[in-house]
């Protein structure tokens, strides 16, 4: 049994069936770790999701900030972004189905044997690794629960930027969204900064920085993140990112974590 790492799928379902046909991956024995943003702006947006849901317990994802709009658009909470190819999937008739089943994915998962955590955007400096499984355990139980729509509703905002642990209500659920889902850069204070997209080297302001390179308490297990196309497959002594920006004409990236093999598959540009 080997245990694979994928980075964004954005609805890129045929470049994932060719990368999983690369690997060799078995579907009865291996693992897919998913690092989320299974939808959006690729064109097979409902045929991934059909996929993943199908291989059962083989298949381990995080919620990424697509996945969530995708449920906050599906209940008229947001408009659909121009770029996103969701219609498909919102015209399935097993679109409730597999919208309840996403709904229901982690923020963050852990292995149970294999020394890594998984989280889309990654794990703010500002948590141990104590209170980055309690934060996903809370917007878990929102999420999963009667009050549901109501997170949705209120889950986009900028702020609160900083981690508090006397946050209470929708800013302390929003950061942790905003955290799990959206991070990229922060400042050297471990404030959140949501609006750089570039990479590290293209950024003029010399107070952002990457949130794997702030000083933090030992988390004890390797951060492996997507989100952050623009780092084309970050790796570290403690991270590792795996969104190669496959819906931009890139490629995409998967890792058997035994052996640290990187498998590359080119990828169409999907995205306009």
């Amino acid at each position: 049994m080997s245990t694979y790492l994928v980075g964004d799928i954005q609805g890129c379902f045929d470049d994932l069936c060719q990368l999983l046909e690369q690997a060799g991956f078995d579907a009865e024995h291996d693992e897919l770790w998913l690092a989320g943003d299974l939808v959006a702006r690729g064109p097979k947006s409902l045929e991934t999701l059909r996929f993943v849901k199908s291989l059962g317990p083989r298949a381990v994802i995080v919620l990424g900030n697509h996945d969530l709009h995708l449920l906050a658009v599906a209940n008229g909470i947001a408009k659909s972004k121009p770029k996103d190819l969701l219609q498909p999937l919102l015209d399935a008739p097993d679109c409730d189905e597999l919208l309840d089943w996403l709904r229901h994915q982690p923020l963050m998962a852990e292995h149970p044997t294999h020394p890594f955590v998984m989280a889309h955007a990654g794990i703010t400096p500002q948590w141990s690794l104590a209170e980055a499984r309690q934060q996903a355990r809370e917007i878990e139980a929102q999420l999963q629960g009667d009050n549901w729509l109501w997170l949705l509703e209120n889950m986009y905002g900028n702020g609160p930027d900083s981690w508090d642990p006397a946050l209470s209500g929708i800013e302390r659920y929003r950061f942790s969204i905003n955290a799990f889902t959206r991070m990229r850069f922060c400042y050297p204070d471990g404030r959140l900064d949501m609006a750089c997209k570039l990479a590290p080297a293209d950024i003029d302001d010399s107070s952002l920085r990457p949130w794997f390179e702030l000083p933090r308490e030992p988390l004890g297990k390797t951060v492996i993140f997507g989100h952050w196309a623009a780092l084309m497959g970050h790796q570290d002594e403690h991270t590792i990112g795996l969104d190669t920006g496959c819906v931009w004409g890139n490629s995409m990236t998967l890792l058997r974590w035994e052996d640290g093999h990187r498998f590359s598959q080119p990828c169409p540009l999907h995205a306009q």
